[in-house]
């Protein structure tokens, strides 16, 4: 202890001592916590860390026998050659117009689900049609995607149904036009029930204080829903909606690549499957990972201004 004038301080080396012996408390009160945090925190470090090491080959003219720190350094040759291709504005394009036509027809709808499912008053009906919109997002893509080729055959389920309103049968899958509304509302179908859970939660959370106050002033449904859920809905919305944006050239490999034929290929040829293509069905290494990194600052520079354009909005923000 030492004194500063009349204020008697203590000396830094105890303040030190109380600091660790708190936090040492602390961790013995909650180290279960940290148990579970770690398993995610290794995950992230393995798998999306250390592969960051990486990342050079997009600058390098990579050659697996020399080795990444062997290969020869090219610079942004790679970035420029994609740029220059003739493909660079189809690929873009695709990407764009997928994953924002996912995006605008992916994200209201289970918004609204969960606002039906919100009112419904039968509990039977309820837990039917969660079960049925959940059901789809525990089928794996690969599956979901044959049963898509299957049902919209021109001897599918589809088809036969159209017959049975008059309608001649219709080659869905034979029309590149059909491919990106079959992809995103696929994706819809498959997604909506799952991603209505956050929202189904946060309306839960709503005190019924706020809907007995608007029952007694006369509100409708549609009012209540409107003045009441909409907002306490709003803020999770918009931080959905900028995670959402952060993976815009993200769009799903596997559901695209596996949709593709030589039909539709001007439409479903995406960065995505590009890469995969480029990458390692031709073994061309450094310009895929260069494709690959250009893909993720876009991403990257999109989750940054849509986050500041919210919390300037509406200071709602991840951040």
């Amino acid at each position: 202890m030492y004194t500063r004038g009349t204020t008697t301080v203590p000396h830094k080396s105890k303040l030190k001592t109380s600091n660790m012996s708190k936090i040492k408390g602390n961790f013995k009160k909650t180290w279960i916590l940290y148990v579970f945090v770690l398993p995610p925190m290794l995950y992230l470090f393995i798998l999306h860390y250390i592969p960051l090491y990486g990342i050079q080959i997009a600058f390098k003219n990579f050659k697996p026998a020399q080795g990444i720190w062997g290969s020869q350094w090219v610079g942004f040759k790679h970035f420029i050659t994609f740029f220059e291709s003739y493909h660079f504005k189809s690929l873009l394009t695709n990407t764009l117009i997928l994953s924002l036509y996912s995006l605008a027809a992916g994200f209201p709808i289970p918004i609204l689900l969960a606002l039906i499912l919100n009112y419904c008053r039968y509990p039977k009906l309820k837990k039917l049609v969660q079960t049925v919109t959940y059901a789809p997002h525990f089928i794996s893509t690969v599956v979901f995607c044959g049963m898509i080729f299957i049902f919209l055959s021109v001897d599918g389920i589809v088809n036969q149904f159209l017959m049975l309103l008059g309608i001649d049968p219709i080659l869905f899958m034979s029309k590149a036009e059909y491919f990106r509304h079959i992809y995103v509302w696929s994706g819809v179908f498959k997604g909506m029930g799952w991603s209505s859970i956050i929202y189904i939660a946060t309306l839960a959370g709503v005190s019924p204080d706020l809907h007995e106050a608007a029952l007694v002033d006369g509100a409708t449904k549609l009012q209540r829903m409107f003045y009441i859920d909409l907002p306490s809905i709003i803020p999770t919305a918009v931080i959905l909606l900028i995670l959402n944006a952060g993976q815009i050239m993200n769009v799903g490999f596997e559901k695209a690549f596996l949709l593709q034929t030589p039909v539709n290929l001007q439409y479903s040829e995406i960065i995505s499957t590009y890469v995969y293509k480029t990458g390692i069905q031709s073994a061309q290494f450094s310009y895929s990972a260069a494709i690959g990194l250009f893909n993720n600052i876009i991403n990257f520079i999109l989750l940054m201004s849509v986050n500041k354009f919210a919390k300037k909005v509406n200071g709602i923000s991840l951040w």
